[in-house]
């Protein structure tokens, strides 16, 4: 791993902390809105099923359409467009608190879900180019983790903030919380300007290859990662049926359900940039440039806790559920990202990002719906068996997995 002298900040470094503030102002418009969208849409009498449905719908199209946003930027080389696009589609999110029309919330949600597709697969080709031979791709995904969550930690707290002054939790408040979402939307796009500069300024992307772009194949060891991946994540309980639990059972106030899940985007925060640096240990260690997916052991069984934890009625455990929660998504964006840069080349990536990330919003689509669908008939055993059905063939990938690495099956 390259190092830089003795500058505190070089330039890849400043760039990996500016994607880092611009995450961090992207996940305080978004995650405060997913933090209360259920809460919202349940005074609105809309059923669990319709919010599973419809949150699971935006979560597979957020990520299928990465596949075609990944190529399209790998094969264009235009990842700034990708990136500007992208980030711009945040602006539907503070729209949300104009109207309390189903279907045209359902548009807005749809829409921001859209914008996240076409900017990730870019942006993360971008960040792991600049941060591969700089500081590590564990490290530099942690870090953009952690400052991502402080943003999703602090949006939150914009609804609490507005609930707990208010002394209401009704339609007014929430669609106030909403637009007060405009301010980190503003500064948000100021840091992408900056970020695009800096990069090009610097020139701190590598070059893309046309024709190793025709000619690369994807290695096995991507498919394998992007099947344990996708069982892994068919088993997660989605925020959306615990904050919809939390409000129809009465076990927490509005407030408190927003401050619940801040405090799952701190933990979140904390456990990305420490899994993030055990990643890059373990890559020195062995010597061996997959040798960081070891750490994704524990993923399976912290998955396996959530349906018993966060679905019952003890407030206590429900806490420790969302800890378990917080961890479990900090490794999801600091480590699984990562990895993708590591199994396979830099010209390629995009497409690589595109398909794992389709896999994955599959899997949150199928888990969302049924896991809601289940809830509605009151079918928590059901739920709690699908997580484990899911888990164990995930176990099952991951050992085939490290045999790979073991052996040098790749």
């Amino acid at each position: 791993m390259r190092r830089n002298g003795g500058k505190r900040f070089t330039p890849a470094i400043t760039v990996i902390l500016l994607f880092g503030v611009i995450s961090m102002l992207g996940d305080m418009v978004y995650e405060s809105a997913r933090g209360a969208n259920s809460q919202y849409f349940n005074l609105l009498s809309i059923s669990a099923a319709q919010v599973g449905l419809v949150f699971g719908i935006g979560e597979f199209l957020g990520y299928f359409l990465r596949l075609l946003a990944g190529v399209l930027s790998d094969k264009t080389g235009k990842y700034w467009i990708f990136i500007f696009v992208g980030y711009g589609m945040l602006l539907v999110v503070p729209f949300m608190g104009f109207t309390m029309n189903w279907n045209i919330l359902v548009i807005l949600i749809l829409m921001e879900r859209i914008g996240k597709s076409l900017r990730n697969p870019a942006k993360d080709t971008i960040l792991s180019g600049v941060a591969e031979n700089q500081v590590g791709t564990g490290f530099a995904f942690g870090l953009q983790e952690a400052l991502d969550q402080i943003g999703a930690l602090v949006g939150p707290l914009i609804f609490t903030l507005v609930f707990f002054l208010a002394d209401k939790n009704g339609i007014t408040e929430y669609q106030l919380g909403y637009k007060l979402l405009f301010i980190p939307f503003a500064l948000l796009m100021l840091f992408v300007l900056y970020a695009y500069r800096k990069i090009k300024r610097n020139n701190l992307a590598p070059a893309k290859d046309h024709k190793e772009f025709r000619s690369e194949r994807l290695k096995p060891i991507f498919w394998i990662y992007t099947a344990f991946t996708f069982f892994c994540t068919l088993g997660f309980v989605n925020f959306s049926v615990i904050g919809y639990h939390l409000k129809a059972n009465h076990l927490l106030s509005d407030g408190n359900i927003t401050l619940l899940y801040s405090g799952a985007m701190a933990v979140d925060a904390l456990a990305a940039l420490a899994i993030g640096k055990t990643y890059d240990w373990l890559k020195n260690k062995t010597g061996i440039k997959t040798g960081g997916l070891t750490v994704l052991m524990a993923i399976p069984f912290l998955t396996l806790l959530l349906p018993f934890l966060t679905i019952g009625n003890s407030i206590a455990l429900i806490v420790i559920g969302m800890m378990i929660f917080g961890i479990v998504m900090g490794t999801h964006e600091a480590i699984m990202r990562s990895a993708i840069a590591d199994i396979t080349p830099f010209y390629k990536r995009g497409t690589s990002y595109g398909i794992f990330n389709t896999g994955y919003g599959l899997a949150l689509l199928i888990g969302a719906a049924l896991m809601g669908w289940l809830y509605d008939l009151n079918q928590t055993g059901i739920i709690i068996a699908f997580t484990c059905v899911a888990e164990a063939i995930a176990v099952f990938l991951y050992f085939r997995m490290i045999h790979m690495v073991r052996t040098n099956e790749q």
